[in-house]
């Protein structure tokens, strides 16, 4: 869940909440024009991948004569880009060449046949091979064909800031052991440094997939295996006590005033307010959040902030209890895909065949801070020492889980986040939204549901 062109726009789409116009024709307009969309940062300040889609521009328009780029951004929070994303991809009127799809959303997209199979394509890339087995599987349906190419993935993990522990006692190298220990933090810090927030862990519907992926799943996979999806019986799990115990965390912070504001915490533009300002102000002591948040700090991003790595410590999300096997982590990522309505496909896999190569992948993974899939550039020394915290969320790896990203997961996600939105106003108690949770669970799947 990052937040991503700088080329002038020789057309411009315009994008609203609720429609959408193309331009001119659509991407069959022109044979040799290239149209790429992705999901541009809401905050103009940002363009970390404004500046890499830049660069990959003039390389594939080199190599490419007479063929041109053209980017369609799409200017959204997480919630709304997806929304958008698909109601271009309805139509050979408004749907790219080339999308930039979340690898929670990608089943849903190829169930809805919005994008197209890319194995005829793979089989012909030697580079394919150089992609980690985990980072495929991502962008794999459950017809067995791939239709994303991974440009990266991503990891979870606790950050906070030094400067505020030392003023409540806490130690610099904390390393939490249980729940309890980062709520203990949270309180200590409110005591004694009571002008910031002590714990930021993002919630409800305008959060959207950060809430549930950064915040309720962070917890409900620390509570036992398969909390949320059994794939043995290939059922969604309900009556679950791990949900309820994720909703009481999430409860606790908000109702005992560790987090920020609830009016805050439901801005649809929490994300950015916790890069921009709460951390690198020093006003939030505790952050559960991705591997990427340093892509917005370096010198010439957003909020460029050269001394982030002295200031803020990174500390794994710990299980419930400390149960084995001691931390937590989810993984997810993003993939280039294909729209099957578009128009230049062969084409725009030339151009992520120029965005895939090994310097290009490598120069990405280190601008906005991911984790790498491919496996030469995991291996190159110069990878690892790029940037600080590179190795430590790599590390989690190992401890992380991914969504089971099946069709029906777009709308339990929006599920969880109603949950969760539920404890956080208090408009709910715990009971009553994993109550309102299980049946929405029982009609979104047609009641293919397991309790727990």
């Amino acid at each position: 869940m990052r937040v991503r062109p700088t080329a002038l726009l020789t057309t411009v789409v315009a994008l609203t909440a609720a429609t959408l116009t193309a331009c001119g024709s659509g991407s069959g307009s022109d044979p040799d024009t290239l149209k790429v969309s992705f999901k541009q940062s809401t905050d103009n300040s940002v363009r970390v991948m404004d500046d890499h889609l830049a660069d990959v521009k003039k390389q594939f328009e080199r190599q490419h004569p007479g063929k041109k780029v053209e980017f369609v951004p799409i200017k959204a929070p997480d919630s709304e880009y997806y929304t958008k994303l698909q109601q271009m991809l309805r139509s050979p009127k408004t749907a790219p060449d080339l999308v930039y799809e979340d690898t929670f959303l990608i089943n849903s997209d190829i169930t809805s046949g919005y994008l197209k199979p890319l194995d005829p394509y793979l089989a012909k890339w030697p580079d394919w091979e150089q992609f980690v087995d985990t980072a495929k599987r991502a962008a794999k349906a459950e017809d067995g064909k791939t239709y994303g190419v991974p440009d990266g993935t991503d990891t979870r993990g606790l950050w906070f800031d030094k400067g505020i522990f030392a003023e409540a006692g806490l130690p610099a190298d904390w390393q939490p052991k249980t729940w309890d220990d980062v709520l203990d933090a949270a309180r200590t810090v409110k005591r004694r440094v009571p002008d910031v927030i002590p714990l930021n862990v993002y919630t409800g519907k305008p959060a959207g997939e950060a809430a549930t992926m950064q915040g309720f799943e962070m917890l409900l996979y620390g509570t036992g295996q398969d909390p949320l999806y059994d794939p043995a019986t290939k059922k969604w799990v309900v009556n679950s006590q791990g949900f309820k115990d994720a909703l009481a965390f999430v409860e606790t912070v908000y109702q005992e005033k560790l987090g920020p504001d609830v009016s805050t915490a439901l801005d649809p533009n929490i994300q950015t307010i916790v890069r921009g300002d709460l951390l690198p102000k020093g006003k939030l002591a505790i952050d559960l959040d991705g591997s990427w948040l340093p892509q917005d700090w370096l010198p010439g991003a957003g909020h460029a902030w050269p001394e982030w790595s002295q200031k803020l410590g990174l500390a794994a999300m710990p299980t419930q209890a400390g149960q084995a096997p001691g931390k937590v982590s989810m993984s997810g990522g993003w993939t280039w895909a294909i729209p099957a309505k578009a128009a230049n496909p062969d084409l725009a896999f030339e151009f992520i065949k120029t965005m895939q190569t090994k310097a290009n992948a490598q120069k990405w993974y280190v601008a906005n801070s991911g984790i790498a899939v491919r496996e030469d550039v995991a291996a190159d020394p110069a990878y690892a020492e790029a940037q600080p915290g590179i190795a430590f969320f790599t590390e989690l790896v190992a401890s992380t889980h991914y969504r089971p990203a099946y069709p029906a997961y777009p709308r339990v996600s929006v599920a969880i986040q109603e949950a969760m939105e539920g404890v956080t106003t208090g408009d709910k108690s715990v009971d009553e939204a994993a109550r309102a949770y299980d049946q929405a669970l029982k009609e979104i799947t047609d009641d293919r549901v397991i309790a727990r």
